[in-house]
């Protein structure tokens, strides 16, 4: 195969993936989350890391076989990239073990002292009296406190992961809303492209399941409330949807050159075709109504893939749950598929799993290449009552066919919107 059948159209490098890594509420390994998904059953199920007691949502997708000491947020999505990233690296079978030859792109979820700890240092500054200032840095001054310092920094997880796989370059870590994950691998597909790395570990990762969290969404009236069935609480496109349900979980995903994997021999698991983002400063939370920027992102996604919209064989949706953006992705594909978007398998992962924010772009990649790898459409459950203003094919069961081409959607609140094209084969 010549140099030249290793590029795309436009004379970039092909992206493919060679390892896959997944952590989610269904289970640890690919292999477990997709076994799950494909049965339709759900890890959505009542709280038990803490109580629950006075809050209107009291259910999600929580990660309970892994565990970290203390149970907050940065030290969960440290836990859990590095769980999904050993599987990928694995996988991919590329590098030596801590010795990853590529950069790392990780999404994690912005990071903050949690409320334990906040209790903590308020009651070591103040003892019985007013918490101020110099009782704070009196209780930073005994040392007892030095740990949260670094634990609490948003660069903190990417500096760990780098440090554990050896990855190259400065790690990058950031943070699109429920975008980042898609970002994430976004970034590293352009990163191949340019030619400053051969290969990209690209993590999407959150373990940010806790009081605070449920309450800020709650209060959004984002959540739903269906807490006494917590596996059919998240409705995707049906039309009793009241909600999402958060989830937490992970995945990674080993991008290279195209070219450079097949010369050292690795197994291609599907391509990275186009990549598609679209900003929309309309509103804090709320998409755009007249659909514009999702829109936007879908068709650049298919530009950037060099593929027209019937290319595509199916669509691993955003799918909250929510009215309103269940409504809008529904009304962009239309806007894009045009006559054909009907007839256009439509899924939503976060059925089964909640929406697990900063990772769900990349678990929602993760989870396109295995639809095409095994051809097989994972069903999004709960779909009982079809939306009449939603006219597409949302998959109920899992559906047995042939799959090229995935679209993945990821839309994230302040109009952070990243589509994903995947394929087996390049375009």
């Amino acid at each position: 195969m010549s140099a030249r059948s290793h590029r795309d159209a436009r004379g970039r490098p092909l992206i493919a993936v060679t390892g896959i890594g997944v952590v989610s509420s269904l289970g640890q390994g690919q292999a477990d989350t997709w076994a799950a998904l494909c049965a339709g059953r759900s890890g959505i199920h009542a709280i038990a890391r803490f109580s629950t007691e006075g809050l209107r949502t009291r259910i999600a997708g929580t990660v309970d076989f892994l565990d970290t000491d203390p149970l907050i947020a940065p030290l969960l999505s440290e836990r859990f990239a590095a769980e999904a990233a050993e599987e990928a690296v694995a996988q991919a079978g590329i590098g030596t073990k801590g010795d990853f030859p590529g950069a790392l792109f990780i999404a994690v979820p912005p990071v903050e002292m949690e409320w334990p700890q906040r209790q903590a240092l308020a009651e070591a500054a103040g003892g019985d009296g007013a918490v101020d200032y110099a009782g704070l840095l009196r209780a930073a001054a005994t040392r007892r406190f030095d740990d949260w310092h670094d634990l609490f920094i948003f660069g903190t997880v990417a500096d760990r992961i780098a440090d554990r796989f050896g990855t190259k370059g400065s790690p990058i870590s950031l943070s699109t809303a429920c975008s980042s994950g898609a970002t994430a691998i976004q970034l590293g597909v352009e990163a191949i492209r340019r030619g400053e790395t051969a290969a990209a570990l690209c993590i999407g990762t959150d373990g940010s399941v806790n009081p605070e969290s449920l309450i800020r969404f709650s209060l959004l009236s984002a959540l739903s409330t269906r807490n006494d069935v917590p596996a059919e609480a998240s409705k995707p496109f049906s039309k009793d949807r009241d909600g999402f349900v958060m989830g937490e979980g992970a995945a990674a995903l080993v991008l290279e050159d195209a070219e450079a994997a097949i010369a050292r021999g690795a197994r291609i698991l599907g391509y990275v075709l186009g990549c598609g983002e679209k900003g929309d400063g309309f509103h804090r939370t709320r998409s755009s109504p007249d659909g514009a920027p999702v829109i936007a992102a879908i068709r650049a996604s298919l530009d950037d893939a060099g593929l027209a919209p019937e290319a595509i064989d199916t669509v691993n949706a955003h799918g909250t749950s929510t009215p309103e953006n269940d409504k809008m992705e529904a009304f962009g594909l239309a806007a894009v598929f045009g006559a054909g978007a009907p007839s256009l398998p439509v899924t939503s992962n976060k059925s089964m799993i909640g929406h697990t924010l900063t990772a769900a772009g990349a678990i929602e990649a993760a989870v396109s290449l295995l639809t095409i790898q095994h051809g097989r459409i994972p069903p999004t459950i709960n779909h009982r009552m079809a939306d009449p203003v939603i006219g597409l094919d949302v998959v109920e069961t899992a559906r047995d066919m042939t799959v090229r081409t995935v679209l993945s959607n990821s839309f994230g609140f302040g109009g952070q919107n990243t589509c994903l094209v995947f394929g087996a084969e390049p375009a």
